[in-house]
Parts: structure tokens; sequence; C-alpha cells
């Protein structure tokens, strides 16, 4: 056991500290604390550790509102105020930006918040079947481990479902299939909910039956995924009502599958949302492209504001989705989509040429699409991004390499409690 004086926060959530010549990395420890801890891995120049003792607390400690928080690897900054959880990812996000594209925004914008509970409306539960622990395991995995947690609720999930937890152990628990089940995915939309069983084999009659009396008593539709995403279809009950969220600000309503990409938090995307179309300012006239549209989360409100929207997507699949969001709003003449691959040089010169763009990547970022933009590139980007390292680096290249200048960045807490750092930055031709 060793003592340190933790200093700062590091992107995973741990206390960082330095103690003879190492950094140590001590999960679940705050800056300004004193705290024992014991290492759990050792390099030659820095440990992790676990925290064994609290000397001194920080004033931003709380107490975790889950019972479960101590196991479940769900969360990981639940013990950190909730002001104090967005001055971190801030901080986060501007040390990226200097660290690694060596840029710092003109303005820091106000950080986006939205409901720190209840709000994951997307979630992949993982589930084993563990005799010795009195039957089915659902939810996430612990700390550190590939073992699931034992847990009886969420305080993350709604309510609807996290009540849930302790019925979907039974109903795993009552089925031939319990060892080739080793997900269920959650997807929540405002007038239904979704729950995606992974099979690994087909279900038995007497599985089928337990099955629908399940999804009878809850409420909840049941969908059975023998493959890919892709492979998903509904089991029960027939011909439920879709998966929607709405965006009310631009009059957009977005159907989705269960399997499709939506965002985590639907009321911090609203605002995001919101943001984002402040930032971009479409105009009647002007052409945008929607780079990574997904379903049209933002190609749709730049549509309803006036300008010419093309969304471009990599997946078939997400285009034909976005294409019958579009008609159903109303709007498929402002607006179109393209299948592209925006992460291959070749396909992203040949893209159009637009006065203003969205970029929404995942982690990996935009590298590609990025390199394309020359002197005749977009005027103005607004660029959404999940991982503070790849927007960083992206922005680099735009001020750097582009002649963009980074007028503005900040976060949105999208995933309260956890350290995944959602951000906006503005860029605009210097």
């Amino acid at each position: 056991m060793k003592i340190a004086r933790v200093e700062s926060l590091d992107r995973e959530g741990r206390g960082v500290a330095h103690v003879e010549g190492k950094a140590v990395f001590i999960d679940g420890a705050l800056p300004g604390e004193t705290v024992r801890y014991a290492p759990y891995r050792s390099k030659p120049s820095y440990e992790q550790a676990q925290l064994l003792e609290l000397i001194q607390s920080s004033a931003a400690r709380v107490a975790p509102r889950c019972p479960h928080y101590q196991i479940c690897g769900g969360c990981s900054m639940q013990h950190l105020g909730g002001e104090a959880q967005v001055a971190a990812k801030q901080r986060v996000l501007e040390d990226a930006l200097w660290h690694i594209g060596r840029v710092r925004a003109e303005a820091m914008l106000p950080p986006v918040h939205g409901l720190a509970w209840r709000y994951r409306q997307r979630a992949r539960l993982s589930v084993r079947y563990v005799p010795k622990k009195g039957g089915a395991l659902v939810g996430f995995r612990e700390r550190r481990s590939t073992y699931v947690a034992d847990m009886d609720s969420c305080e993350v999930l709604p309510d609807a479902v996290s009540s849930l937890i302790p019925e979907l152990c039974t109903l795993v628990g009552a089925l031939s299939v319990r060892d080739r089940l080793p997900q269920i995915e959650v997807a929540v939309g405002e007038a239904a909910t979704a729950l995606v069983l992974r099979v690994l084999q087909p279900l038995t009659s007497a599985d089928e039956s337990e099955v629908r009396a399940f999804a009878e008593r809850s409420g909840m539709q049941v969908w059975l995924q023998p493959g890919g995403p892709e492979s998903a279809a509904p089991f029960w009950p027939p011909g439920g009502p879709p998966l929607y969220y709405s965006l009310p600000e631009f009059g957009v309503r977005l159907e989705f599958l269960p399997a499709d990409f939506t965002q985590v938090n639907n009321a911090v995307n609203r605002i995001l949302v919101r943001r984002a179309m402040a930032l971009l300012d479409p105009l009647p006239g002007e052409r945008i492209g929607d780079f990574f549209c997904g379903l049209g989360n933002f190609t749709l409100p730049i549509a309803r504001m006036g300008a010419t929207v093309t969304g471009y997507e990599g997946s078939e699949r997400l285009v034909a989705r976005a294409r019958k969001n579009a008609l159903a709003n109303g709007l498929e003449g402002p607006s179109e989509f393209q299948v592209a691959n925006l992460f291959d040089a070749a396909a992203c010169a040949g893209l159009a040429r637009f006065d203003k763009a969205l970029i929404d990547p995942p982690r990996e970022g935009a590298a590609e699409l990025i390199k394309s933009f020359s002197a005749g590139g977009p005027r103005r980007i607004v660029y959404v991004s999940c991982d503070a390292a790849t927007l960083a680096r992206d922005a680099g290249m735009l001020v750097h390499a582009q002649g963009y200048a980074l007028r503005a960045a900040g976060v949105a807490n999208m995933f309260p409690h956890t350290s995944h750092v959602e951000s906006i930055a503005l860029f605009e031709r210097a």
C-alpha cells in the first residue's frame, strides 16, 4: 500500500498522481485528494491502481447514487459532482486540442447539460448464465473484468427498463438457449421500447412461449438477432408501433430500427442539434454537406431551415432510412442522401463542394475527408465529435494545413457519470 496526492483526472476519469518518478492512475480518486492505494498493474513508467482509503477527500466528492457502482463498469464518475464532471470533460477537450492538435479555440462554448439520471435510451447489456450465482446475470460488465455485474437495477437506464432487469434474468434462465444468448440490446423510442435478444441458436417452441409471455407482461417489443445487426427482426408483439424520436424545435420526427445508430441521450441530442444549427446558420440558397449523416439527425433540421443539403453515409441501410425519414417529414426536396466511404481518400476527393459542412464522424474521426478540403472547401464547418483525441487531430489538420480558424469549441454531457467526452467545434476560413 502506498500514499499519494492526486493532481488531476485523466481521460478515463482516473485520478493521476506522481510517485517516485512514475505516473500513477488511481481508479476512483479525485484531484486534491490524499489517498492510500494499491497497484494492480505496474510498468516501468506508470502504474494503474485501486483506491484503498481516502485520507483527505475532495469537496467535489459525492456519494454514488447507484448501489452497484463499486462493481459495475457502466459508470466511472458517480463519485464526482455533476458540475465537476462537466468541468473535467471541458478540461480534457482543451488539453487534447492543445497537446494533440496544437490549437486553442478562440472561445469556449457553455457546456450542454441534460438529464443526469435515467437518460440512457440505448444500451448493450451483457448476459451470462452462472448457476453458482443463482442463474442468469443481465447488466453491464464489472470494472476491469469480462464478468457481468450482479445487478437488479440501473440508475442511468429509464425506469421501465431498469425495473425489468430481475425479470430479464428470470427469462434468460428459463430458456433452453440461455448459454447461447450473450447480450440484450436496449433501444428506447418515444412511443415504444425494443429489447433485442442476440440468440446464437434458434429458440424452441417452449422458448418462444416464454418470450411472448414476457413481452405481454412487460409491454416491451422483443426482437431476435441471430446474426449481424441487419438480422434483427421483430418477434413479439406483431405490428407494434415504430421506434422514433423527435426534434420538436425543427418539426422533425426520425424513425429508426433497434440496430441503427442513434444518440444515447435524446434530451442532450435536442440541445446539441439546436447548437449545431445556431453555429452552422443554414440559409436559403446555401448548399451544405452533412458528412456521416446517419438517419438525418442534422440533415433534416438543416433542410427545415431552408438550405439545400446532401447527407453522406457509408451504410446503404442508413441512407435508405434517412431517405424514408426525409419523405415522411416532407423534406425530400431540399435534402438528398448518398452512400459514400468517407474513410477513403479517392471517394472523398470526388465529393461535391459545399458552402458549409457539418461533420459528425465515429471515433475514428474524419482525416481523409478533411484532407480532401482544398481552397474551395466549405467556408464554415461544424464538427460534432465523440472522441476528443480525434477531434484534436482533425482540428490540427484544419487549422495548420487547410487554413481554417478554430472559432469555438465546447462539450456536451451526453454520457453523465462516465468519462466519455462529446464535443462540438466551429471552424471558419481564416
